[in-house]
């Protein structure tokens, strides 16, 4: 699962956000990334937030367990999953299409 790292403090995984989408929805691992639609413009950090939601949504942690690591102005991020391994996260990342 080369889009999510273990690391001290948690899972950090590497996201493409697509913003502007109809709905926000975790959409597929490709080229090394996870791909979330964003249902927010990137304004005002706007974007963030929801990305933020929707991964804490799908995971099934508190807003609180998700931390962005890096990306706060780019469609390429890097977000820690805090109160989750890595065989969860594949787990769960082992369901979406290819």
């Amino acid at each position: 699962m080369s889009c999510a790292t273990e690391q001290p403090g948690g899972v950090v995984l590497t996201i493409r956000a697509k913003p502007k989408a109809s709905r926000s929805r975790v959409l597929a691992v490709r080229n090394e990334a996870l791909e979330v639609a964003i249902a927010a413009a990137p304004v005002d950090g706007k974007a963030n937030v929801e990305l933020i939601r929707t991964l804490a949504d799908y995971f099934g942690v508190p807003r609180s367990a998700v931390e962005l690591v890096s990306g706060n102005s780019g469609r390429t991020k890097r977000v820690r999953l805090r109160g989750l391994g890595l065989p969860e996260v594949a787990r769960r990342l082992a369901e979406l299409p290819a």
